[in-house]
């Protein structure tokens, strides 16, 4: 099965929890048992899996890339203004793989998806490629 998501960001750099979504195209693939591969299109976004309890959290990894990557310094910033968006994508990642057991995301109680990261927002497209394979 595969299934896109798609995802509207309203900020330059936040987390956008995504868990919803995918977790009702899990359900409507009726798998029992598989893996489920998240992978966003896009240079400047990426997948995080994450608490989603509280929102401080999200906010605290923002606070935490903006601080390891900073703005406004970087080579490629003379092309677009967005040298930083690029690497902080890179550094998270753009996908993440989820366990399927018994029809449901092997996610913990506190864990949720993310699209982990917008970078170089605001958007209103990003498309997450949902996975999914059998087993």
């Amino acid at each position: 099965m595969r299934k896109t998501i798609t995802v509207t960001t309203h900020q330059r750099e936040e987390l956008v929890d995504i868990t919803e979504p995918i977790r009702r195209a899990v359900a409507e693939a009726e798998v029992s048992d598989g893996l489920l591969a998240l992978y966003v299109q896009g240079a400047t976004a990426a997948i995080m899996i994450q608490e989603n309890w509280d929102a401080s959290v999200p906010r605290d990894a923002v606070n935490l890339l903006q601080q390891l990557v900073p703005r406004g310094v970087w080579e490629h910033d003379s092309q677009d203004g967005n040298g930083d968006s690029h690497l902080k994508a890179g550094l998270i990642g753009p996908s993440e793989t989820i366990p399927i057991i018994n029809s449901k995301m092997g996610l913990s109680t506190w864990q949720g998806i993310f699209l982990a990261c917008e970078f170089d927002g605001p958007r209103r497209e990003r498309t997450v490629v949902c996975t999914l394979i059998a087993m």
